[in-house]
């Protein structure tokens, strides 16, 4: 399939590219990326007692908390099937609780216990020390991020 915007691109360079390399595969890039990404994370978070998924949920509520579980999943672009077992083991752990909403009580408003609130400050370190292992500028980082966003943004709406 051609996309009609890269069509006289893609003229010039099909010649030069073969589609189907694993190298060439955005895909693969991405995909070896995350997992590099969260890889590096690993041994700071376990430190903390986290795993990156709980992490990404802690993110959140340092960032706003007392929000429903719909948000944090739109948030982390997570469906409550998923997302519902992390919840359930951060707040065995003591870092959350987890009410449904007195106006509305279909939604389950989580809340970090002080606990949860204190991990905080450990988790601007586990930041800083990926950020030297990524030997990149933080506006480097923020160009990228903005570049993902952008495929993130293109194909939610192609799909």
């Amino acid at each position: 399939m051609v996309c009609m915007v890269d069509a006289p691109r893609e003229k010039k360079t099909a010649a030069l590219i073969d589609p189907l390399l694993l190298d060439n595969q955005l895909c693969y890039a991405l995909y070896a990326a995350a997992h590099r990404m969260t890889k590096s994370y690993r041994p700071f978070l376990e430190r903390m007692g986290l795993t990156y998924p709980q992490y990404l949920v802690l993110l959140v509520l340092w960032e706003t908390d007392g929000v429903t579980v719909s948000e944090i999943g739109r948030r982390l672009r997570l469906d409550s099937g998923t997302l519902t077992p992390v919840l359930k083991r951060l707040e065995t752990a003591g870092l959350l609780l987890r009410n449904r909403r007195r106006s509305d009580e279909r939604e389950v408003e989580i809340a970090l216990t002080p606990q949860g609130a204190a991990l905080r400050a450990d988790a601007t370190a586990v930041r800083e020390s990926v950020m030297c292992q990524l030997n990149m500028s933080e506006p480097e980082v923020q160009a990228m991020r903005a570049d993902l966003n952008a495929l993130i943004e293109n194909l939610s709406n192609a799909g």
